[in-house]
């Protein structure tokens, strides 16, 4: 029998039946793997009792909360993050294992996110952007972030070699209804924020952005795929910019600070 990893892995879902089995089969050697559930009408939470996690209902807190919630609910020391609709490639998981017999002062561990758009993974040498993903627990809490929730560690982190692989942009109009939903939030984050639109940044955002994602990010190397992420990309930008606009147009006050409540307790799930 495979000794398990002794560290935690800790999921947040909803009506993932398309992904989850594929992410909870990627870390079946933790010991310890944590599933939070905000509601699934799907076959979800029947393909996450094929796993040894154990399951719990919290209704939907916001990406960050919700994760935090999840990270609280992990029994060892070390815990890794990854999202329903990714993978952890078996390269990170020996890096891990490695990293745990000699963490040093390291507060956590960064790793590449390798993305899957419309049926095929980006070339290894596009651009990936890196997330503190595996963390100690005592050392590392989630941002108050609307959207884009990030780790705040307390201490250094060290770089995995290896990614984690994203297989959540499985069409265009999969990532393109995920950016609409997601520029809402930044404009809406940022406006609370005091940020003020530019007309400048309006106009010039687009080109910017595509020649960034295309040429230095290196979209490039994907084909027609490349070319439409990149217009994807720059478009997304723009939709950030250009809905901070309209809600000043509608004269919307800045939300003021509401008093902090107490999270509902997560239900465990049989």
């Amino acid at each position: 029998m495979t000794e398990k990893i002794p560290a935690s892995v800790f999921i947040i879902c909803k009506n993932e039946a398309a992904n989850i089995g594929r992410a909870l089969e990627s870390v079946k050697m933790f010991d310890d793997i944590v599933l939070v559930d905000s509601g699934s009408t799907d076959e979800t939470l029947e393909i996450a009792r094929r796993y040894p996690c154990r399951r719990y209902f919290q209704a939907w807190l916001g990406y960050a909360r919700q994760k935090q919630v999840a990270l609280e609910l992990c029994r060892h020391e070390w815990a890794l993050n990854i999202d329903a609709d990714e993978e952890l490639s078996p390269e990170l998981g020996a890096e891990i294992t490695a990293f745990l017999k000699a963490p040093g002062n390291h507060a956590g561990l960064s790793t590449a996110i390798r993305e899957s758009f419309s049926g095929a993974l980006t070339h290894p040498r596009t651009h990936q952007n890196r997330h503190i993903r595996f963390l100690r627990r005592d050392r590392g809490r989630y941002n108050n972030s609307d959207v884009h929730e990030g780790i705040v560690l307390d201490g250094p982190a060290a770089r995995a070699k290896h990614p984690i692989l994203h297989y959540g942009e499985s069409s265009i109009a999969v990532k393109v209804a995920k950016n609409n939903a997601y520029s809402t939030l930044r404009a809406e984050e940022r406006r609370r924020k005091g940020r003020k639109p530019s007309v400048a940044k309006l106009v010039v955002i687009f080109p910017v952005m595509f020649l960034k994602s295309y040429f230095i990010r290196r979209a490039c190397l994907n084909g027609w795929r490349g070319f439409v992420v990149a217009m994807i990309n720059a478009f997304y930008a723009f939709l950030k910019e250009a809905k901070l606009f309209e809600q000043g147009t509608r004269n919307i006050a800045p939300a003021t600070a509401k008093p902090a409540l107490p999270d509902p307790a997560p239900q465990a799930l049989d």
